[in-house]
């Protein structure tokens, strides 16, 4: 079978799954939109695909057999889906897996209790709208032309570069403290096991929450990364008396536990890292934060 992925976005999860899967013989693209980061790409083994705004011609996608799309949709929708609509629709025998990168935010607010992909959805806020109508979006393509299309709804994403560890050095961590709030997380390294395990187990059609076992309040996670490091926790704050941006708010606005069985039971994973615990102590352990 060819294995030649295309990531469309390459942001932190394609930046980490790619060095994973060129060691294993993947031919592997990804989109971008300037000349600089098409030579950093290049540099790096990866064939660039150079967006310009117009929608790509079907020999763009010839021989990709895999497609991990992670561009967030804005007010105008997905917008990864106008660009590729008629190419994916001209190579659909070709492409074997369509991996859709979306966020935990369709589930929407659920007051705290325990939620699994079948839960009926809370009451969404905008970005969980748009996320909604980008996957219903993708669904319909998926079905007009029989692509194998695959929802990963992304928790928390950390690692590398990415976690309480590195915002604390960066005297940027706050512990705000809302009555009850908590939130999944998943390791980046995680999410890469995830992917490459419906790659190899493919079930089209299917969704994946895409979050560790433990769901928890985010000033616990602060203050165990500063134990790790030696650091008195910052003070905690009143959520009624942080000074959120707009965007930080909603997250607070919708507050759910996640069941994971499904990665388990149905792709065979077993999660590197269940909890935040073990996480952040390999990325200390590692000094890799």
């Amino acid at each position: 079978m060819s294995k030649h992925i295309l990531f469309f976005g390459f942001g932190y999860c394609a930046q980490y799954m790619a060095p994973l899967l060129a060691a294993q013989g993947w031919q592997i693209s990804a989109t971008c939109r300037d000349a600089d980061k098409a030579k950093r790409l290049t540099d790096n083994g990866i064939t660039p695909l150079m967006l310009n705004g117009t929608p790509l011609s079907p020999a763009a996608l010839d021989g990709v057999s895999h497609i991990v799309l992670s561009a967030a949709p804005d007010a105008q929708g997905d917008p990864a889906l106008p660009l590729l609509h008629d190419a994916l629709a001209q190579n659909s025998d070709a492409v074997k897996w369509l991996g859709y990168l979306s966020t935990t935010g369709v589930y929407g607010d659920h007051a705290g209790a325990w939620i699994d992909e079948d839960t009926p959805p809370g009451p969404l806020g905008e970005r969980g709208q748009r996320r909604v109508a980008a996957e219903t979006a993708w669904g319909k393509l998926a079905a007009a032309h029989d692509l194998p299309i695959h929802y990963f709804r992304l928790a928390g994403i950390y690692g590398p570069g990415r976690n309480q560890l590195a915002s604390l050095k960066a005297g940027t961590a706050r512990r705000i403290d809302k009555a009850g709030q908590v939130f999944s997380r998943i390791h980046v390294e995680d999410i890469a096991t995830i992917l490459l395990a419906s790659m190899n187990k493919p079930q089209p059609g299917r969704a994946y929450s895409v979050c560790d076992d433990e769901p928890a309040p985010p000033q616990e996670v602060v203050a165990y990364a500063a134990t790790l490091l030696g650091l008195e926790p910052p003070p905690l704050i009143a959520f009624e008396d942080a000074d959120l941006s707009p965007m930080a708010k909603s997250f607070y606005g919708e507050n759910k536990r996640i069941k994971n069985s499904r990665i388990k039971q149905e792709l065979g994973v077993t999660l590197s890292y269940p909890s935040y615990r073990e996480g952040l102590r390999a990325l200390f352990e590692a000094q890799d934060f």
